[in-house]
């Protein structure tokens, strides 16, 4: 039981990651004006949708609950957070910097996650790693619009 719990704990904090992810590229690709890195944006946000989907079918493995996502009041407080963040400055290079500092983030509570849990599945593993290496492939993509 304790391993299924570990699944269930893994996959439900990196679907969280993800959905907070998709979130805040959802904000600013409706903010930003630039095609070009909005286009690169919108790869990035398909490809968090797609672990996400992953990350549901493998939940379903582990739990007849539902996964967990960011509440209305996590997408409000992304918002939020956002908006408050570029009322000055709404370049690109500051809607970068926003990404890469959430994707960090991400990184971050994603290696965590494995390096904590190696008890899990071996196919939750492979999910939460292509995650963060996601992640860490968009950090790369995005910095060259600081």
């Amino acid at each position: 039981m304790k391993n299924e719990d570990n699944n269930i704990k893994v996959l439900d904090e990196a679907n969280k990651g993800c959905c907070m992810g998709r979130d805040a590229l959802e904000v600013i690709m409706e903010k930003s004006d630039n095609k070009e890195f909005n286009e690169c944006l919108k790869k990035y946000y398909d490809k968090y949708d797609k672990i996400s989907n992953k990350m549901e079918d493998l939940y379903d493995e582990f739990s007849n609950e539902e996964i967990d996502e960011t509440s209305k009041m996590e997408k409000t407080m992304t918002w939020y957070g956002i908006n408050m963040r570029t009322m000055m400055d709404d370049s690109t290079s500051k809607y970068a910097e926003l990404i890469l500092q959430g994707a960090n983030m991400g990184i971050i509570e994603g290696r965590r996650l494995l390096n904590h849990n190696k008890d899990i599945d071996s196919e939750v593993n492979k999910v939460v790693d292509e995650f963060v290496k996601m992640q860490e492939k968009m950090v790369e993509e995005l910095k060259e619009y600081l």
